[in-house]
């Protein structure tokens, strides 16, 4: 029967358990046109960013 040689360590089974609980990139949404984009992105939509008006999108 197999047996550990040591103590798995505390950060050792955290890092293991992690990688499960991980739910990938969440989507935030635009305060300007509230659409949806990636965290820290310039909005397709509008073109802002933090409230300043980073490009020229056309509608």
């Amino acid at each position: 029967m197999a047996v550990p040689k040591r103590k798995t360590s505390r950060m050792q089974r955290r890092q293991r358990k992690a990688a499960n609980r991980y739910e990938g990139v969440q989507p935030t949404y635009c305060p300007k046109c509230s659409a949806p984009l990636a965290p820290h992105r310039v909005c397709k939509a509008c073109g802002y960013y933090e409230n300043e008006q980073i490009l020229n999108v056309e509608a």
